[in-house]
């Protein structure tokens, strides 16, 4: 059952369980928001409810269409392309801002997730994988210790989210446990204190979900 949302933000409130819902998959990419019916779902206004929605639009999560409303948005070939390559120039900058900061500790914690992410890829947990893919990245983003970083990165969070989400969606059993060993053999070179050699596998692993989402899409297009 719906919980009832909080008074002190009705608009913050409602973005943020429409949010969740479509990184949670509740919401699936091209489906329809239809403003009555969420609103009788929150219980609020219509008021809320589109800043709630213009909020999500601004995030790149909802996309509103000349008198077809709001839905869930897709990921374009353009839209696609400017995510990786725009991930591509920031994590490379982490990698650079690694240096000095990363510890045993640090590579302890990251191989904790890594061999986490290699048991739900044997279990065939795709929920599990995605979130720890996304907790690794973040991880890596943290210990790069820049402030103006961690905002920017909050800003497209969403986005990336969604990116990580859908680079995981196609994924078979074998292909879960090949996307575990991706992140291993990231972290092994990041590890060995290689940065030119880490920063090009950093490219090579955004690029590989970039190349699996397209894939996907033309899979799907064609069985359409």
């Amino acid at each position: 059952m719906t919980q009832p949302l909080a008074d002190h933000s009705l608009a913050d409130a409602v973005a943020e369980r429409i949010r969740a819902d479509i990184l949670s998959g509740v919401y699936a990419p091209g489906d329809r928001l239809v403003e009555r019916r969420l609103a009788q779902r929150f219980g609020v206004s219509h008021i809320p409810l589109r800043e709630a929605l213009a909020r999500l639009v601004e995030e790149g999560l909802v996309e509103r269409l000349p008198r077809r409303g709001a839905r869930v948005a897709s990921l374009s070939p353009r839209m696609l392309e400017e995510i990786s390559s725009l991930r591509v120039v920031l994590e490379q900058f982490v990698i650079r801002r690694l240096r000095g900061r990363f510890t045993p500790a640090a590579r302890s914690d990251l191989q904790a997730l890594v061999d986490r992410m290699m048991r739900a890829a044997e279990q065939q947990d795709l929920a599990l994988v995605h979130e720890l893919d996304q907790q690794f990245h973040e991880y890596l983003w943290q210990l790069a210790d820049h402030t103006l970083l961690v905002e920017v990165a909050g800003q497209l969070r969403g986005r990336v989210r969604h990116f990580l989400r859908a680079a995981a969606a196609p994924l078979g059993p074998s292909g879960m446990r090949l996307h575990a060993q991706s992140h291993q053999e990231l972290l092994d070179v990041i590890a060995s204190g290689n940065q030119q050699a880490a920063e090009q596998a950093m490219e090579r692993h955004i690029s590989a979900a970039a190349e699996r989402i397209a894939d996907a899409r033309l899979t799907q297009r064609e069985e359409e």
